[in-house]
């Protein structure tokens, strides 16, 4: 069953109730060449499943006097087991310039920095290319929708 909260004791409990978490980084280290500092993220949330990446965010930038939370990108976040305390990974960047420069197009997209892919839809392409196959000569750029 569930565990009375006088169990866990009063702090805890109230803990749980106003969503308090305490950060610690662990292995922070100045990269230059990449223009970020980037660490290892200790959170230890008693009572509370988990921390968003956003509250983590802005509780650093407030500790690391970062002038935009926006820089900073947070990723790779495991839960010990029963709870209670996650580890993950932590990149606070000089700029976003520097951000947009340097991390994954997949982890931009996270923070909506990722600009969107243009072009044809795979649906689109592959029925192009069987139009294609159907024609013979000069027809083939008509099929294919060509740019005069």
């Amino acid at each position: 069953g569930r565990i009375p909260s006088r169990a866990l004791g009063p702090s805890s409990a109230l803990a749980a109730m106003t969503g308090e978490f305490t950060i610690r980084t662990r292995k922070f280290k100045q990269n230059p060449l990449l223009g970020r500092r980037q660490f290892v993220l200790d959170v230890i949330h008693p009572g509370m499943a988990n921390v968003s990446k956003k509250d983590l965010a802005t509780k650093l930038a407030s500790m690391y006097k970062v002038h935009d939370s926006q820089c900073i990108q947070l990723f790779g976040f495991k839960t010990a087991f029963g709870g209670g305390r996650s580890t993950g990974f932590g990149l606070i960047y000089e700029n976003l310039d520097k951000m947009k420069k340097f991390e994954p197009k997949y982890r931009l997209k996270r923070a909506g920095l990722g600009a969107e892919k243009a072009g044809a839809g795979r649906r689109s392409k592959k029925d192009t290319k069987n139009r294609r196959k159907k024609v013979r000569g000069k027809e083939k750029t008509k099929a294919a929708g060509g740019k005069k």
